[in-house]
């Protein structure tokens, strides 16, 4: 098989509040497709990291008496502390404050202005800093932002410089028209085309440096900060060392060349939550059409993450804490149930009574019990020959291996995990039918200890730590001998 390029990032959260488990799906999503990848024998650049500037970051060190520098710094690190709790399999991890992504987004600025597409004017806006966005009377309700109604807009009056998002229109229609799946789900796609045809407005790209400091300065004009949008989106590409130097790359291929892929050719993947959906699929694809660079080539787009039925808020306090989910239960419980119970374009409901009854049902009495109980009969008994696996379980391991395939090609992990857990189920079946422990039947043992190493290789992208827990206990040898140790329990029932 011939070794990939494939690229994929999250989007970068803000750093103005601790990671939330709406960020934490989007790590895992994004580590389940890099871990495919990779087991595909493909090379894989991992972006991910965060957006560090912004009016709502500027305002809350401020709120908080705060050096803004010091407090960015101590709140990326709890990103990255996430991203490592998960297990989270990034290679590169960019903060917008440095020093390369900001000279990259001048960069950026210089060649969208050498295409005409940026000019200057006076304007007044209604602004959502909880989005850091500009509202139109449509999108409002009752006057609020739908997805901060707690915030009052702003109204913002001033002199700012302007991105001609408006001429993108056709190329936009024509790039959804290319690449049918380049929005997954179908419906988010649709949902763009619909936004997309219905017009395209300009947009501001930058704020008065003596409003709001906090920001990348503009080239060429420093009474001006670029609008925090435009400078976090270009850090897809700044990861990769854009702009590459000539030097750097002469005589080959640049890491921008390689991995983001070329115009022809576009190999980028992005994740990202359905609020980004328009930032991502149209206001970032239009920036790289006017900068001259490869669109990017699928975006993956999740739901949110409620909590029992009701919208995640401080002021509430029904706010999932991922820290506080991963010091009780461990880093692949929160990982299963994250792939596992929740819709991977869908919203999703997160309660500690059905994270509790998952957890039991699917890892403490089904995957846990099972390896126990197939470890400790192994331990037991010397099997010492390569054997033939019966039939039925054959047929049963490689069905569940071509679903689990199939299914996470399409991104559907929960389809993929439940083929796992079905396996399982007919391994602790066949346990119980077959009573090894009784009969001491050597080809029963090596039956389920196959099942149980199958399940574990299946399982590495999704559940990566108990999946070494398992494969390091199942020890085979060229003659096809099978040494076996019972391990740890993996998964303590909660009671």
């Amino acid at each position: 098989m011939d070794k990939k390029n494939f690229y994929l990032t999250t989007t970068l959260p803000y750093v103005n509040a601790a990671p939330h488990i709406g960020f934490a799906l989007e790590l895992v999503q994004a580590d389940i497709i890099a871990r495919c990848r990779r087991k595909a024998g493909d090379d894989v650049v991992f972006n991910t990291g965060t957006d560090e500037h912004g009016q709502k970051i500027y305002q809350n060190a401020e709120k908080e008496g705060k050096n803004v520098r010091d407090y960015v710094r101590e709140n990326a690190e709890k990103f990255r502390e996430l991203a490592e709790k998960l297990d989270i399999s990034f290679t590169n991890f960019i903060r917008t404050t440095d020093e390369s992504h900001m000279k990259a987004a001048q960069e950026f600025w210089r060649r969208c202005d050498a295409t005409g597409d940026i000019y200057k004017k006076n304007y007044q806006i209604k602004y959502c800093v909880g989005c850091e966005l500009e509202k139109t009377e449509s999108e409002l309700v009752d006057g609020r932002c739908p997805i901060h109604p707690n915030m009052k807009l702003e109204i913002i009056e001033e002199e700012n410089y302007f991105f001609r998002f408006s001429k993108y229109q056709n190329q936009l229609l024509e790039l959804y028209e290319k690449y049918p799946d380049f929005i997954v789900p179908a419906h988010r796609l649709t949902e763009m085309r619909n936004f997309v045809t219905a017009g395209l407005q300009d947009f501001s790209i930058s704020r008065l440096k003596s409003k709001m400091p906090w920001g990348v300065p503009v080239p060429g004009d420093d009474n001006q900060v670029m609008y925090v949008w435009f400078d976090a989106l270009v850090n897809y590409v700044s990861t990769l060392g854009w702009p590459p130097s000539a030097e750097a790359t002469e005589g080959k291929l640049s890491p921008f060349e390689r991995f983001w892929g070329t115009k022809e050719h576009p190999n980028a993947f992005q994740v990202a939550g359905k609020d980004n959906l328009r930032q991502q699929a149209a206001i970032w694809q239009a920036m790289l059409l006017s900068a001259g660079l490869p669109t990017s080539r699928q975006i993956l787009i999740h739901g949110f993450i409620n909590s029992n039925g009701q919208k995640m808020s401080k002021s509430l306090g029904n706010v999932v804490d991922p820290f506080e989910v991963i010091a009780k239960y461990g880093t692949d419980a929160l990982r299963f149930w994250l792939a596992h119970d929740l819709n991977p374009f869908e919203d999703g409901d997160f309660t500690w009574d059905k994270f509790k009854e998952s957890y039991n049902a699917h890892l403490a009495n089904g995957l846990g019990n099972f390896a126990a109980r197939v470890l400790t009969l192994g331990e037991k008994t010397k099997i010492d020959r390569l054997m033939s696996l019966t039939p039925v379980v054959d047929q049963n391991i490689s069905q569940a291996r071509r679903t689990v395939e199939e299914k996470t090609g399409v991104y559907k992990f929960n389809e993929a995990l439940e083929a796992i857990t079905n396996l399982v189920s007919f391994g602790d079946a066949y346990v119980n039918e077959k009573k090894p422990w009784e009969t001491s039947d050597i080809a029963v043992l090596f039956d389920l200890i196959s099942i149980l190493d199958n399940v574990a290789a299946m399982l590495e992208p999704f559940l990566p730590g108990t999946a070494q827990k398992i494969t390091k206990n199942i020890q085979w040898d060229k003659s096809g001998t099978v040494k076996v140790k019972k391990g740890e329990i993996l998964f303590p029932r909660i009671k």
